[in-house]
């Protein structure tokens, strides 16, 4: 099975390095200074369950250069994916598989835009992993993939993905009901991105205070309230699942786009609590909490300081 992950950050270049390493022919769509140490120096992976380098790794800055792939896991942030899944042409081939791995619920039909339904598949990814350095991800905790034909079927290019996987050490689960697993892990992601970035906070403030903690339980029940309403079938488990994960994350865990807050760099939130205010209009569904939150991000989505006015 020949893979390419385009996106070679915490999650491409972590699970790319894990599929290399097991064996797979893995290639790369990176840029910049990582592009160029990958290509010098192969991949590293730092990581409690073991380090990993990679060498000799194809990895380019165009898709053309790497050819047509059985599967391409599509890693990169949403803000790019319009643009990434118009480049995707030079990789498919009669039945290649796209598998989205994006924060929020829209980037499988974005991508289906592009490359049609059939070379469609939805992912869903829980690592915690970053470009420590060029050609460096450090990983530090969860490593699980969940992928899911758009109608539900355990196609053959899904089976023998699973298979691929079950050598490369990290958790990989063939759904055939993805949508739910992707809005799933968009009530808690959605509300976790917000509210750590609003209150610049880790998760235990926001356990730890009564007001807070019952703001993010609002902000949750708004987003699988959305999701229902789109004709998701979100049953009560998924919000005990929600809070058990929430439970279950150390004090000090911080959202990715806290971190990019803190940097200046480019935030997700269109695609996180924007995209439940936006969903939820589209819907009917009121969404109060996510607006606070959207609305008092909206400055900082382009990076950098706010301009003063």
């Amino acid at each position: 099975m020949k893979i390419v992950m385009f996106g070679a950050g915490g999650v491409g270049g972590y699970f790319g390095a894990r599929l290399a390493q097991a064996g797979c022919d893995v290639s790369f769509v990176a840029r910049g200074a990582h592009l160029a140490a990958i290509q010098r120096d192969g991949l590293r992976v730092v990581s409690p369950k073991g380090d990993a380098h990679v060498t000799s790794v194809r990895a380019s800055a165009a898709p053309a250069d790497l050819g047509p792939a059985d599967v391409v896991f599509l890693t990169v942030k949403m803000y790019d994916v319009d643009t990434a899944a118009a480049s995707l042409g030079p990789l498919l081939g009669p039945d290649t598989c796209v598998v989205t791995l994006q924060n929020g619920v829209e980037a499988t039909d974005m991508v289906a835009q592009h490359v049609g339904p059939a070379h469609t598949a939805g992912g869903v990814a829980y690592v915690a992993a970053v470009i420590d350095a060029p050609g460096v991800i450090k990983h530090t905790a969860l490593d699980a993939l969940i992928v899911g034909e758009l109608d539900g079927t355990m196609s053959p290019r899904l089976l023998a993905l699973r298979e691929a996987a079950s050598t490369a050490g990290f958790t990989f689960t063939a759904s055939p009901h993805i949508r739910v697993d992707q809005w799933s892990k968009f009530a808690r992601l959605s509300v976790f991105s917000g509210m750590t970035c609003v209150t610049r906070s880790p998760l235990g403030v926001l356990r730890g205070d009564a007001g807070l903690l019952a703001m993010l339980e609002r902000a949750v029940d708004e987003t699988l309230a959305v999701g229902r309403a789109a004709g998701v079938p979100l049953g009560p488990a998924v919000r005990d699942e929600v809070f058990g994960m929430y439970r279950a994350m150390p004090p000090q865990a911080r959202s990715s786009m806290l971190e990019d807050l803190e940097r200046g760099k480019p935030l997700e939130l269109p695609w996180l609590s924007g995209a439940v205010v936006r969903l939820g209009a589209g819907v009917g569904v009121p969404t109060p909490t996510h607006t606070v939150i959207e609305t008092l991000l909206r400055p900082f989505v382009a990076g950098g300081t706010p301009p003063m006015v």
